[in-house]
């Protein structure tokens, strides 16, 4: 029932790329201000976090975000009417100002119910639960997708349409917070160990030099993958002339391809290690972004093999970078591992589609052929990513670290894998079992 809501509020979705594309045609540098938003919330989120874990409860703290978070889609809703379609500034001022209060929202939302969700699902029914649940997650984002880019298709992208889309997944949300809250949950009772001082967890992360080799090798991917990602919907759109229904049907194949492909990567992932299954998959997945450089409204259903390969393919890294954290995170100083992680990569992940909104601005306003100045733009995700992954290779995997480590520091990869059609792999690692885990 959450899951519309959710998915509106990553950074690049049918909706959000229809809205900022069709509803309020905004320039290039607001879009990319807007796509990193989400990854703001991811950062800012670590400065109040904690301190709202020692006023409350995770589940009460996990309630009132995710009710502030509701609140202000369903005030959105009520204000869409009132922004000047005509004046991209001013709606961009508004669209900025809204999606920043809300990303801050869902972050705090979504690390507290990582926190809350670990205390009272016992290790031994943690692969039947979230199996079940996921299958239902699955349902639940593959039919939203399809419906709201059918209905946004349909009706021309009118804002009545945003707004019972709106009030559709904000109605499912008052359902699923009732239920969460009336939820008969009782916190598991856990050893604490002492932890060490700031300045000696400080000195063992520094000492980690896989962990830190491993968040540069993810800046570079954060910014390969955010500089120019969210334009590639934007490109869908404008230059190739697809509809919401055809970009939703996009990312459901995306996601149905992924799903299929889960159970031979996390094979490969178990018998061969990450860093080189995830290698492999990096260059099998982005060997064929290149073939953004040759799309055409005349050619767009090659469109249709490339997102069934990119989402088979992209399933194994994204896999690989949730569970090759479980071995990097030291235990000793697991929270300031994850919050520098976390630190690091969300600034990247914030200033790279500002960046690239800045340069196709300054590009499309040079040179007369918008195909040429994409084609050129989408070189830099897969060249940058295939270089990055010399920094991947040298990452050394010790043993694996307990998987309640490491939720925090996958608030990243949630956020991004909205961009490429793949937001189940981040609920298949909570129920994935580890071979070293016991009951």
């Amino acid at each position: 029932m959450a899951m519309p809501l959710v998915t509106m509020s990553l950074p690049v979705n049918v909706f959000m790329t229809a809205l900022v594309a069709k509803a309020f045609p905004l320039p290039k540098t607001t879009i990319g201000l807007i796509c990193a938003l989400p990854f703001v919330g991811n950062f800012l989120q670590i400065f109040v976090a904690p301190f709202l874990a020692r006023w409350r409860p995770a589940k009460t703290i996990t309630v009132l975000a995710a009710s502030l978070h509701l609140i202000s889609w369903a005030a959105f809703a009520v204000m869409l009417p009132l922004i000047p379609q005509n004046d991209p500034a001013v709606a961009g001022r508004w669209l900025i100002i809204w999606f920043l209060i809300t990303s801050c929202f869902g972050a705090i939302a979504g690390v507290s119910w990582n926190a809350w969700i670990q205390e009272w699902v016992p290790y031994r029914i943690r692969g039947k639960y979230f199996g079940r649940r996921n299958g239902m997650l699955q349902i639940s984002t593959l039919t939203f997708l399809l419906v709201s880019g059918w209905a946004l298709a349909q009706w021309k992208y009118a804002i009545p349409v945003f707004q019972l889309i709106i009030a559709g997944a904000v109605a499912m949300r008052i359902l699923s917070l009732r239920w969460q809250w009336t939820s008969p949950t009782e916190g598991m009772k856990h050893d604490v160990a002492p932890q060490l001082p700031l300045p000696e967890q400080l000195g063992i992360v520094l000492r980690s030099k896989s962990l830190l080799v491993f968040i540069a090798f993810g800046a570079v991917w954060s910014f390969a993958a955010n500089c120019f990602g969210p334009f590639y919907h934007i490109f869908m759109f404008d230059q190739l002339q697809l509809s919401a229904f055809d970009v939703g049907l996009l990312a459901t194949l995306a996601q149905l391809s992924g799903a299929l492909s889960l159970p031979a990567w996390g094979h490969l992932l178990d018998r061969y290690g990450n860093k080189s299954v995830m290698t492999f998959s990096l260059i099998l997945w982005q060997a064929q972004n290149f073939l953004w450089c040759f799309l055409t409204p005349e050619n767009s259903n090659m469109l249709y093999g490339m997102w069934i390969w990119g989402g088979a393919t992209g399933a194994g890294f994204i896999l690989g970078q949730c569970t090759i954290l479980l071995r990097l995170i030291p235990v000793e100083a697991k929270n300031l591992a994850i919050g520098v992680s976390l630190a690091v990569t969300s600034l990247v992940a914030a200033i790279a589609p500002i960046t690239g909104g800045a340069i196709l601005t300054w590009a499309l306003a040079r040179w007369s052929d918008p195909f040429a100045v994409h084609y050129v733009s989408f070189l830099l995700q897969p060249v940058l990513a295939l270089a990055g992954s010399v920094l991947l290779l040298r990452v050394h995997e010790p043993r694996a670290s307990s998987l309640t480590m490491v939720f925090g520091a996958m608030r990243n990869i949630r956020t991004l894998s909205g961009v490429f059609g793949l937001s189940f792999l981040v609920n298949y690692v909570f129920y994935r079992a580890q071979k070293d885990e016991k009951p």
